[in-house]
């Protein structure tokens, strides 16, 4: 469908993931704090960070979305990945906005900014009426930036691919916005 397009704001580039951020991807994936908000199990290995980085750029190519390598615009530094998902999933609400950044990048704005810049591609490019965010309901940090975004809880239920705790169902609709 279409290669990950390469994009910049104020402070990141947007990019598609390279070989050469793995090592990087892959420690940030394994921080504590990461795994705990997100849920990570613990036998990730580099292997399975890989899978993951290949498995951005297939969506990218199969589906138009997927996540974009953040990097750092000043210092050139991978700091985390940010987003559209749209997995092949019975229960998934949508094209959904993502961001999981390295903790040393946590509360600067980062994930809000890459979040701004998602909304734009998946309501300007992509021509979706209604973007979602899936966020565990003790993840008050993304919920503070799925907030900021201007996204509204609109459900919260148990997802087919994680049966052990619920996610809230975070929905911004095109005229939402505009409006903004």
């Amino acid at each position: 469908m279409t290669t990950c397009p390469t994009l910049e704001t104020e402070r990141l580039i947007l990019r598609p993931f390279r070989e050469d951020d793995l090592a990087s991807y892959f420690t940030m994936m394994k921080t504590p704090e990461l795994r705990e908000s997100l849920r990570i199990p613990g036998e990730r290995g580099r292997s399975e960070v890989w899978l993951e980085m290949a498995w951005w750029l297939g969506q990218w190519e199969l589906r138009g979305t997927g996540n974009w390598a953040l990097q750092d615009k000043a210092s050139g530094i991978f700091i985390g990945r940010a987003g559209l998902h749209n997995p092949e999933r019975h229960d998934w609400p949508g094209v959904e906005v993502g961001w999981a950044l390295h903790p040393d990048w946590w509360g600067l704005g980062y994930a809000t900014e890459a979040g701004e810049e998602s909304i734009r591609y998946g309501f300007e490019e992509l021509g979706q009426d209604s973007l979602y965010s899936t966020i565990l309901v003790d993840n008050h940090r993304s919920q503070t930036v799925a907030q900021r975004l201007g996204f509204v809880l609109i459900d919260t239920k148990v997802l087919s691919h994680y049966p052990t705790e619920p996610h809230g169902i975070w929905m911004l609709d095109r005229g939402s916005w505009i409006a903004k």
